[in-house]
């Protein structure tokens, strides 16, 4: 076994370490460095995929054993947690720091391995965590995604109603997002599953032929309450408004065909 396999290895689990403080990173002013500070912590295990997949015959089974590793990992730190609150907010925390760390450090490697390499992953997460959806982002894409990526069904809809990326509504929902939301008790686990859940749930409507209907009907049964509930400091009922549409807009479109 060569030396760079047994490095890669090793290093697989400890590429998702940053999930303890995941979100508080998470920021438009903050990202860009903390991804750079996890690149550099993390260069000799990237280099040792990169150089280990260089080496092998095999390159595509040496990106499945690492790939396989690192969800293995994940999956074992979960069941280490005894209670299920502890669960479900480690496995929030993981999804995360996938998503914003891992996945963009592994797509700055050189082009071959980093375009399989993040299909692997991505494919072992799934198989692991069958009810999540991930999807992989550089970190050029995430970092310029802080003004509307991260508000996926309301964009939608306003793209729908032909308003600007900087229209007042969206800029009053983000700024709810940001600093009431995410300041709450369990704000942080809304906006993850919001994360995990909005991309689908709009690729799916935009494939509908009613798709301008029934961003019409979540503007009218839900949007425009939680705006107007926001202007009047109703933050809370905002936020059961805010809960019910992603529950909702699961139950109808999340589980449809591709």
């Amino acid at each position: 076994m060569s030396s760079n396999y047994t490095i890669a290895f090793a290093g697989m689990p400890a590429l998702l370490d940053e999930q303890e403080h995941v979100m508080e990173n998470f920021t438009f002013e903050r990202y860009p460095d903390s991804f750079k500070r996890y690149c550099n912590k993390h260069k000799a295990t990237l280099k040792a995929v990169e150089d280990g997949y260089l080496q092998v015959i095999d390159k595509e089974q040496f990106l499945t054993n690492m790939a396989e590793e690192l969800a293995n990992s994940a999956e074992k730190r979960i069941a280490e947690e005894e209670k299920k609150n502890a669960k479900e907010k480690l496995a929030a925390n993981l999804n995360m720091c996938l998503v914003i760390y891992t996945l963009p450090a592994v797509l700055e490697m050189n082009k071959a391995p980093a375009n399989l390499f993040s299909k692997k992953i991505l494919e072992a997460w799934k198989a692991h965590f069958p009810k999540t959806n991930l999807k992989a982002s550089t970190f050029k894409q995430i970092n310029s995604g802080f003004k509307r990526k991260f508000c996926y069904i309301t964009t939608a809809v306003c793209r729908t109603f032909g308003k600007p990326d900087d229209c007042y509504e969206l800029n009053l929902f983000r700024n709810y997002r940001d600093h009431y939301l995410m300041e709450q008790e369990n704000g942080e686990a809304i906006v993850y599953e919001y994360y995990d859940l909005a991309p689908t749930i709009v690729k799916h409507i935009d494939q509908r032929k009613d798709a301008k209907e029934i961003y019409r009907n979540i503007w009218d049964t839900y949007l425009s309450p939680c705006l107007g509930m926001i202007e009047r400091g109703e933050n809370e009922a905002c936020k059961d408004l805010y809960i019910s549409m992603v529950r909702d807009m699961q139950k109808k479109y999340f589980f449809e065909e591709q």
